[in-house]
């Protein structure tokens, strides 16, 4: 009896240990070692037998015992057990309980102890991971501290404690080197359950990486006073970071670069001695790209917004300081303000207003049969095509400098008769492609989008409604490196993906291939219901 209690003790000893060591539940221990001592006591009974072992958590006792279903006829008597046998053991039994028959201890052999340790080795391990998992899941967006453990083919393992990181060779920074069992900073931006284990991803490269450290540093954007809108890098080299602050009492950028620079300088030292600018955000995109392009200065800006693209004006001097060396004052400009920025010189863009303001002003002398004075005092009024003069309010025109209301009359009479006569000449065009007239009842069809579909083959409703938006629009994709584009039958358009989109579900409705309320909530994407026939167009 006494060597059995010590035995007890040891199970439980063993248990405890092993729950600390790994940082598990004791229960999941206790678990792993019932199921290794079931699967031995089935090498010993038979595989067939259905056993199930019990460890009383507190004691340490083990009980073992042997499942039986209850049955009518018995065919396997390794698992089942007749309603007669079974009231002997349970005078209430019946057919499809389960009997537990309970059997004798046994002294483990070398095969059977070696195979309940691999039990429950893997079941501690599983365990294990799970509990990494659990752990590090919520802990994206994290800066953590760890010891580099190893090297492996330019990546390097990070022990974090309870866990293991990963930070591979493109998540280092560049030319920097880490030695083994040095401590080293970095930030979790991936956690991934894989069979090999929870693989926790780090970076040192990552923008947020920047943004967690100002955080560290300045206790104004850990008391959210000063808040960070936008971060762009280029690792190892120079950053951008756009702050504002909620107080007006503080200053954003003085409260990150600190005093004499000493916060600003924590974090640069961090990073390998990568440069930072701390720029104001400024709701107005306009003041903030130009806040973003500092140190260069900014003569003038004309912003595109539909095509969120922006074009800046800067001294002839400032040019080579606004792009960078490489380009990377603009590109981190670009990626900060999410905005495509085009640089010109005062000169270019001078240049460039000329030549446009000479090819307008003969592009009115032509259509409009005028004299190239009359053209010029058109194009320096602002005007860009013969839609504009033809539609315009007659006061507009008449209240130019050396113009009347009989002049402003001919020349909108004149613009009139040009616009029909295109269009004429486009319904010729779009007849002799043979594109249908029920095409011209869309909305937001023009005469020209006609004649482009139909030079495409798209010269009926069920030709469009067959489309996808890419076949509109066109596409881009990666080969050998290259980013070759493909052109959509619209692509000399000013027409977005959802114009595309909202034009082909139309399509749709009028050719029968689905109802009112699926052209509200339908897209392109989608199959077509109630028609075989109709074939669905993948975006």
């Amino acid at each position: 009896m006494v060597a059995v209690s010590a035995n007890r003790l040891e199970l439980l000893q063993i248990a405890d240990a092993v729950a600390r060591e790994k940082s598990i539940d004791r229960g999941i221990v206790i678990a792993a070692m019932e199921d290794a001592i079931a699967k031995a006591a089935r090498s010993r009974y038979g595989l067939e037998t259905d056993i199930h072992a019990d460890i009383n958590p507190r004691t340490g006792e083990l009980r073992l015992a042997r499942h039986l279903l209850v049955v009518e006829e018995v065919e396997n008597p390794a698992t089942e057990i007749t309603l007669e046998a079974a009231r002997r053991h349970n005078s209430v039994a019946q057919i499809g309980d389960t009997i537990a028959d309970t059997l004798p201890p046994f002294d483990f052999g070398r095969i059977a102890a070696q195979s309940a340790k691999q039990v429950i080795v893997q079941k501690v391990r599983e365990a294990e991971r799970d509990r990494q998992y659990d752990e590090f899941k919520d802990r994206i967006g994290e800066v953590v501290n760890g010891l580099v453990k190893r090297a492996e083919y330019g990546n390097v393992v990070v022990d974090l404690g309870r866990g293991e990181g990963i930070l591979r060779r493109d998540e280092l920074l560049p030319r920097e080197t880490v030695k083994t069992g040095e401590r080293i900073r970095a930030y979790i931006f991936d956690v991934r359950r894989e069979q090999r284990g929870p693989q926790i991803f780090l970076s040192r490269t990552h923008p947020q990486f920047m943004a967690k450290l100002f955080a560290q540093e300045v206790p104004e954007i850990y008391d959210n006073i000063v808040e960070i809108k936008a971060v762009a890098r280029d690792p190892g080299s120079r950053a951008k970071i756009a702050v504002i602050s909620r107080d007006s009492s503080v200053d954003p950028v003085g409260a990150c670069v600190g005093m004499r620079g000493s916060r600003v300088q924590a974090v640069v030292n961090e990073l390998q001695g990568e440069k930072i600018d701390i720029i104001p955000w400024n709701p107005d995109i306009a003041t903030f790209i130009v806040n973003a392009l500092a140190p260069a200065e900014v003569v003038k800006v004309v912003l595109d917004e539909d095509r969120e693209r922006i074009e800046v004006v800067v001294p002839d001097a400032q040019l080579s300081l606004a792009i960078g060396r490489r380009g990377q004052n603009v590109r981190l400009a670009s990626q900060l303000t999410g905005w495509h920025i085009d640089i010109m010189t005062e000169q270019e863009e001078s240049e460039r207003r000329q030549k446009e303001f000479s090819e307008r002003s003969k592009m009115f002398s032509q259509a409009l049969d005028l004299d190239e004075m009359i053209g010029q005092l058109l194009a320096s009024e602002g005007f860009t095509s013969v839609e504009e003069v033809a539609y315009v309010p007659l006061a507009e025109l008449s209240s130019i400098e050396g113009f009347d209301d009989d002049t402003a009359a001919e020349l909108q009479a004149r613009a009139l008769k040009k616009l029909a006569e295109e269009e004429a000449a486009l319904d010729a065009r779009r007849k002799e492609l043979g594109v249908a007239d029920e095409l011209k009842t869309l909305p937001g069809i023009t005469g020209p989008m006609l004649v482009a579909l139909g030079e495409d083959d798209i010269k009926t409703v069920e030709d469009l409604a067959g489309c996808a938006t890419d076949d509109l629009v066109g596409w881009k994709e990666r080969k050998d490196g290259e980013t070759i584009e493909h052109a959509g039958a619209l692509s000399g358009f000013e027409f977005s993906r959802h114009d595309a989109e909202q034009l082909i579900m139309q399509a749709r409705f009028v050719a029968g291939w689905i109802e009112a309320e699926d052209l509200e909530l339908g897209t392109v994407g989608e199959s077509i219901e109630g028609d075989d026939s109709a074939p669905s167009a993948d975006v």
